[in-house]
């Protein structure tokens, strides 16, 4: 049971978003393709469900309290996240973030109140999730740690949450799940459900070049990557290669069709089409992750 957060309303609009039939983008009538509208969330992205059941657990707990000021790394997303959920409820935010991280998220946390901190964006993301460990290792008694690589509400949010939706909203079942790797987060959460509640359910996970990468998501495909220790990598049948290039195109082509969604849905809808060559029939579903506005800065749609 998710715990209640006491404050204002908008925490209330975190989930329950809609599955758009996004068939129009098949090569045959024999297959449909199914996305979650994520940028209905409140905070624009799916980052918002993980985020409100981390806090609220460790508000529960009493691991979270007044008086320390709550920290993480991120890509953007789940920053925006921290900062809009955590500023409502009353708390101090600092976020480690990639100098390259798009300007949209920056002043969309800033607008919140929250304190950003940048990193070398050559080095990528986990060059900031060494760098909120190193803050945090120096100063405990400040900081509360939400360690969203390593929190497990992060995928039972996903769990309990956009999987139950999904298969609540695909009544008649499906196929293909295709979803990617931030934290691992909703692809473990997800995928697990599903295993669980429909086993023939194959799960392709989307693996993004490593320059200049996706924002976003974890290539995970050299030894020296930081695994995130909530992805259970079991869940996920077949890796689907996409670019940037790649994902671009997609988001491009879906805006064309009035679907304003950014570069990771971009690149699931990529892996999708890669998908759709291989099958004959079959039903798939997908993630629209976040809004596409959070990337103008970052040269998507030029």
């Amino acid at each position: 049971m998710e715990t209640k957060l006491t404050t204002t309303g908008i925490l209330d609009l975190i989930g329950n978003t809609p599955l758009l039939d996004v068939s129009f983008l098949t090569p045959s009538s024999e297959i449909s393709l199914f996305a979650k509208a994520e940028w209905m969330n409140p905070g624009g992205s799916l980052k918002d469900r993980p985020v409100k059941r981390m806090l609220s657990q460790a508000i529960e707990t009493g691991e979270l309290t007044k008086d320390k000021i709550i920290i993480d790394s991120s890509s953007g997303n789940a920053g925006i996240a921290y900062s809009m959920i955590g500023n409502a409820l009353g708390y101090q935010v600092h976020i480690v973030i990639p100098g390259n991280a798009s300007m949209e998220r920056k002043q969309r946390m800033i607008a919140h109140g929250t304190t950003i901190i940048e990193t070398d964006p050559i080095e990528g993301y986990d060059e900031a999730l060494r760098h909120v460990h190193t803050l945090v290792d120096a100063e405990p008694d400040k900081y509360f740690l939400c360690d969203q690589y390593a929190n497990d509400n992060n995928w039972l949010s996903h769990y309990h949450g956009t999987a139950e939706e999904i298969l609540s909203q695909m009544e008649d079942g499906f196929e293909y799940f295709v979803g990617g790797v931030g934290t691992g987060g909703s692809i473990t959460g997800i995928g697990r459900k599903l295993k669980e509640v429909m086993p023939h359910t194959k799960i392709y996970g989307v693996r993004p070049e490593v320059w200049p990468g996706i924002e976003g998501l974890k290539p995970l495909g050299s030894p020296e990557d930081i695994v995130p220790k909530i992805f259970d990598e079991s869940v996920v049948d077949e890796w689907i290669y996409v670019t940037a290039d790649e994902a671009k195109h997609w988001s491009n082509l879906i805006a064309k069709n009035g679907i304003f969604v950014g570069q990771s849905s971009g690149s699931y809808l990529a892996a999708c089409s890669k998908l759709m060559e291989k099958i004959q029939s079959g039903r798939i579903v997908t993630i629209f992750n976040d809004f596409g506005d959070r990337y103008f800065s970052a040269g998507l749609w030029s």
